[in-house]
């Protein structure tokens, strides 16, 4: 019975039972060692006894072990696999060893941990209980954290404890906490009266009370800790000591009154991180323990056996032994656990207790942990990986073979999310590596690291370093390295003390295989662009597309490929090179290709003006972001939705713009993106309905990336007019036409031609129509309709009505189809200022869907099915249903036919 606990046991019964409502939520539990967490959590189980109940703990020697805790909390119920989408049942069983595939994106795990869940939730409400979780391997941590903030609509309750003064891998800054304290001095005298049947002097219980802030664990071990005449008052109490080191104390000195094999054994016990009874009594019996000694480590209190596991009293058990013990004993502990796991399918395991056995090289050792790291990342598990390595590079003699062992932990770190410690890891190993090739990936490692989460400049500076380290030795490696120098330099990044790539590596030769070619007119091509050459820059960007390359070539060649064609504007290339792109990336479920790929798409979506698909695309990489917590990337999808709303006039589009300019305040853009998310704001600032030209001006003038200048440049020409800047409209015309003269690209010569009319230059409606026959050679259909509209403007205002008609009419058509709901208005006005009167567009359904259901409901208008939906979104099935109820709700609708029938606002 538990005392003085009704509040948290009434908080814990109702997270219960909204999990039997299908509302299910998660909560953690926080407080020191001792205060009662797991009792807590017991008591929360024995309630939930018609629920389905799943449990694990972390435990603190299994942190090299991916996905060791979640596959005991799964291990029930994984026969419900099948019921999961084939990628992520197959993910699963790679992840829990079962299978020897490679899990690929670990978020695929992630997924199927939720959705094996919600499949489970489907027939019984689930309660999953996570003891410990600040002890839990990296890999458990972030799978049951994805799985705990998409809860909505799902029967599950998560309930987590961990202790205060730790949370390793476990990040709950977003969690509902539950604070567990100590008790009041009422239910500190029933606990030691249920459990002791002690008398204890008032004075004396004060104290204890006092000593231990009502710890639970800290009164009842001190207590027991005491003699009669200390409880009775008659006695002096012991000097004080912290609680956690006083309970420790009380542990070690029972342990210590235990004879010799008893002590063996529980020292084994505690150095073990499996529970199996059998692994540990084969260990202890090696060190001279025989069979009485499990009797007596049972008989302490300190240990129990239940059906071939082994249970400690309480995690501070096994960390006051442990810590006790020298380090000689504790080598030899582990490697007689390394060797009772000789021969068993526990190898990881095995590895770690060889690992910990040793203080010096051992070649087996080291062979066991480079296989442990690498059935971990084939895993997922790349924390696991990368401690394995290093842990194995400790143990490593030669320079060279230890620091390739520290550029493997350095990338598996780089995989796990964590730059801080990749960085780390290859500056550790650029200390021993003399092989060239070797130093120079280490530096190309680290300019990833930097230019992702650091300086784009310090990270174009060191791929520079990277391949001139290599250029002596490989010059195709370095040729593919500068190509990716002067890709970064024409999207912003800079360096004084960096040279020129292109002198990095000789150009290919004529008869050099492909890819080499393939990355020689890359290099070219980019920094051409830098230079503003658009001749060079046209014609080695189309002769490197022009040249097949092999689907296997390195990815950094066919990435480039497709982001070339943004510094062309080439619409089509660059629509069909990002569509196979995320073709191929949903296919392999890699998750941060995919968002890449849709926001990429986008740019250009936006161009041509398919716009509902690009907004659609944009708010699934926006939603895609925040389900998996990748805030660090929302502002670039976020940016485009604010333009799209932005350039259809949108009453939304201010809200659009200030959610973004949150997000930029709270996670500013790094990278490669840096400049595109700053063009792509600013254009969405300048377009406002309620903005003066003045300001709109202010905004493009800090538009600086070439790729955003091209998008912007009837907007920008047109706004400078407007706010009496003819100079600078002529400069950025004059920018525009060299563009157009070295490239010749359709959307550009038609953008010359309509910023020559409204500047005045010659004929302005002969320059009108040029740009008219220039947009009929172009996708971009929004310039093709300003230029449309602002030629029927200027005959209307030039008298001639009647042939204004036509150009205003196809404006008109063109701008209902985009959802332009501002300058389909313009057109219309005009239409009626010519003297004919404009019909209205197809009524829209306005919708009040949030941007979860929104997009929930535009894929299932799409035909695809509810799991299809759960894939793409990286939430549950179960939570696509919960979403698509609200939709019919708002809607006022039934079904799926109705929702595909209705023509909903495009926003």
């Amino acid at each position: 019975m538990l005392r003085g606990r009704d509040l948290e046991q009434a908080t814990l019964r109702e997270v219960v039972a909204r999990a039997r409502a299908g509302q299910g939520s998660a909560l953690l539990l926080r407080g020191q060692p001792g205060v009662g967490k797991s009792a807590l959590l017991e008591d929360a189980v024995t309630a939930a006894d018609d629920l389905t109940v799943l449990r694990t703990r972390g435990v603190e020697s299994e942190a090299p072990l991916p996905f060791a805790a979640l596959h005991r909390l799964l291990r029930p119920v994984l026969n419900r696999l099948d019921g999961l989408p084939a990628p992520q049942a197959s993910a699963l069983r790679a992840a829990f060893g079962e299978s020897t595939d490679d899990v690929g994106d670990r978020h695929l795990v992630f997924l199927a941990t939720l959705n094996l869940l919600s499949e489970v939730a489907g027939e019984r409400p689930v309660v999953a209980v996570v003891d410990d979780a600040h002890w839990l391997d990296d890999a458990s941590a972030a799978a049951l954290l994805f799985a705990s903030r998409r809860l909505e609509g799902e029967a599950v309750a998560l309930l987590f404890a961990i202790r205060d003064d730790e949370t390793g891998a476990f990040d709950s800054r977003d969690m509902t906490v539950l604070t567990v304290s100590g008790v009041d001095a009422g239910a500190a005298e029933a606990l030691i009266a249920d459990q002791l049947g002690a008398t204890v002097a008032p004075h004396v219980r004060a104290e204890l009370l006092e000593v231990t802030a009502g710890n639970p664990l800290g009164l009842l071990e001190l207590t027991r800790a005491l003699s009669a005449d200390q409880l009775s008052g008659h006695a002096r109490l012991p000097d004080r000591l912290p609680l956690t080191e006083g309970v420790e104390r009380t542990f070690l000195d029972r342990y210590r009154r235990l004879p010799p094999p008893a002590q063996t054994l529980l020292l084994v016990a505690a150095a073990d991180d499996s529970g199996r009874a059998s692994t540990v009594s084969r260990a202890a019996h090696t060190l001279g323990a025989g069979t009485d000694a499990m009797d007596a480590a049972e008989e302490s209190g300190l240990l129990a056996e239940d059906d071939g596991m082994l249970t400690l009293r309480h995690p501070l058990v096994r960390s006051a032994i442990y810590g006790a013990a020298t380090g000689s004993k504790r080598r030899q502990v582990h490697r007689a656990l390394a060797d009772a796991l000789a021969g068993t399918p526990q190898e990881d395991r095995r590895a770690w207790h060889l690992a910990a056995s040793v203080d010096g090289p051992d070649d087996e050792v080291v062979g066991a942990l480079d296989e442990a790291a690498e059935r971990a990342r084939r895993r997922g598990g790349h924390e696991a990986a990368a401690a394995a390595w290093t842990r194995a590079a400790e143990l490593t003699l030669d320079p060279d073979t230890r620091a390739r062992r520290l550029f493997w932990a350095a990338g598996s770190s780089v995989a796990a999310g964590h730059p801080i410690e990749a960085d780390r890891l290859a500056r550790a190993a650029l200390m021993d590596a003399t092989d060239p090739l070797l130093r120079a990936d280490l530096v190309a490692l680290q300019a990833q690291v930097e230019w992702n989460s650091g300086s784009l400049d310090d990270g174009y500076r060191l791929v520079c370093q990277a391949a001139t380290i290599a250029a002596p030795h490989d010059s195709a490696r370095a040729r593919l390295l500068a190509m990716l120098a002067a890709a970064l330099a024409s999207f912003g990044a800079r360096s004084g003390d960096a040279p020129d790539p292109t002198t990095i590596a000789p150009p290919p030769s004529a008869d050099a295989p492909p890819e080499d070619r393939v990355a020689g007119w890359l290099l070219d091509g980019f920094s051409a662009v830098l230079r503003d050459d658009w001749v060079e820059a046209a014609s080695a960007l189309r002769r490197a597309w022009e040249t097949p390359i092999a689907p296997d070539a390195p990815p950094m060649l066919h990435h480039n490929l497709a982001i070339a064609t943004m510094h062309l504007g080439d619409d089509a290339r660059a629509i069909r090179l990002h569509d196979l792109q995320l073709q191929h990336a949903r296919e392999a479920s890699a998750v941060n290709m995919v968002e890449h790929a849709l926001t990429r798409g986008v740019v250009y979506r936006i161009a041509t003006g398919a716009w509902s698909q690009a907004a659609s695309y944009a708010q699934e990489a926006v939603l895609l972001d925040r389900n998996l917590g990748l805030e660090e990337l929302v502002t670039l999808p976020l940016a485009e939705l604010a333009v799209i709303t932005a350039l259809r006039g949108d009453p939304q589009a201010s809200a659009h713009l200030h959610e973004l300019e949150r997000a930029l305040e709270q996670h500013p853009p790094r990278g490669t993106i840096t400049g595109l998310v700053g063009g792509l704001s600013r254009w969405a600032a300048a377009r406002q309905l309620d903005i003066t030209p003045a300001t709109a001006l202010h905004h493009y003038e800090q538009i600086e990336l070439p790729v955003a200048r091209g998008l912007t440049a009837l907007d920008r020409i047109e706004t400078a007019i407007r706010a009496d800047r003819r100079d600078l409209a002529e400069e950025w015309l004059g920018e525009l036409l060299a563009f157009a003269e070295g490239t010749d690209m359709a959307w550009a010569w038609a953008a010359v031609h309509h910023g020559r009319a409204v500047l005045g230059d010659g004929e302005v409606e002969e320059n009108f129509r040029t740009a008219l026959e220039w947009h009929a050679r172009s996708s971009r259909l929004p310039a093709r309709a300003r230029t449309q509209l602002a030629l029927g403007e200027f005959l209307r205002r030039n008298r001639r009505r009647s042939d204004a008609r036509a150009p205003l009419r196809d404006a008109l058509e063109t701008f209902e189809s985009l959802g332009a709901s501002f300058w389909a208005e313009r057109a219309r006005q005009e239409l009626r200022a010519s003297g004919e009167t404009a019909r209205r567009g197809a009524d829209l359904v306005a919708t009040e869907l949030t941007a979860q259901e929104s997009q929930v409901a535009g894929l299932v208008r799409q035909g695809l099915s509810n799991k299809d939906v759960a894939g793409r979104l990286f939430i549950s099935p179960r939570t696509v249903d919960f979403h698509l109820r609200n939709v019919y709700t708002k809607l006022g609708i039934s079904s799926r036919t109705e929702l595909a029938a209705l023509t909903l606002d495009p926003d």
